[in-house]
């Protein structure tokens, strides 16, 4: 009676079960690695942000690209605001979803050599073409304390940079970038600021990367290997039920001609 299993519906109905099982597995483990990274990531951000703060020129130099290790390291840096070349940076959004800019402001060290410092959100002008009101970086020589940042890419960020945009806007954080606007020295990557607090609440700083939460990833992960394991148990079932169906038709086509119904049933 299992005979049907080799009809051309139920051949099909196979190879798709023996496709799907596989195929679900291997998602279940994408979500699984996911998982493990963000936990991984969770905990580098917190022991990074647990660090002790050590000066900017120990972890970056000119051109150094900052290693995922030192991403959210606290480091501190001191010199003089350039507002001369500060720059906003678009499409940025704030702490509660506003979308606005960046600040983004040159950090001249003592040595003649530039960090960038990206001292946090403000509301974008009117038009998106004009400069934004910026409230004014500290005058003379400032220690700040941010947390340490690779430079944007649009490969790593998937934010395009823009060509045609107006005077002192810029799409991505990126040193190289500045450099050449600036034609100065810029260290690798940028600073995040988180002190000192600015004067007005303004700008925005930017708050702490949340460490906290891990996501469903390791939940889709389980759910995916569930219906996995539920790919073969249907196809069983589904089995079962057509050899039962076709046992009945059989059983009915045989009885001979004339047999009486069982008792209670109605033609």
């Amino acid at each position: 009676m299992y005979r049907f299993l080799l009809s051309r519906q139920w051949v099909i109905l196979t190879l798709v079960a023996l496709v799907l099982i596989p195929v679900m597995i291997e998602l279940g483990f994408w979500q699984f690695h996911r998982h493990e990274r963000r936990v991984a990531q969770n905990a580098l951000i917190a022991d990074n942000l647990a660090a002790r703060p050590v000066p900017v020129e120990e972890l970056t130099s000119p051109g150094h690209t900052v290693p995922r290790a030192d991403y959210w390291r606290h480091v501190t840096a001191t010199g003089t605001f350039d507002t001369a070349h500060e720059v906003v940076v678009r499409r940025r959004t704030s702490s509660d979803d506003r979308v606005g800019v960046h600040v983004l402001s040159p950090l001249v060290l003592k040595d003649g050599r530039v960090v960038m410092v990206n001292r946090g959100w403000i509301e974008a002008a009117g038009d998106q073409r004009s400069y934004p009101h910026v409230p004014p970086a500290p005058k003379g020589e400032v220690t700040v304390t941010g947390r340490l940042m690779a430079d944007e890419t649009t490969g790593a960020s998937g934010i395009k940079d823009l060509k045609g945009l107006p005077d002192r806007q810029v799409m991505l954080i990126n040193s190289k970038q500045q450099a050449a606007l600036q034609g100065r020295t810029v260290l690798g990557g940028y600073l995040e600021q988180t002190g000192p607090e600015p004067a007005g609440d303004a700008p925005e700083l930017i708050p702490d990367p949340d460490h906290d939460s891990i996501g469903a990833h390791m939940a889709y992960a389980v759910q995916w290997w569930l219906f996995s394991a539920g790919v073969p148990v249907g196809w069983f079932i589904l089995a079962r039920r057509e050899k039962r169906d076709r046992e009945a038709a059989a059983g009915a086509a045989d009885a001979p001609e004339g047999t009486p119904a069982p008792t209670g049933a109605t033609a």
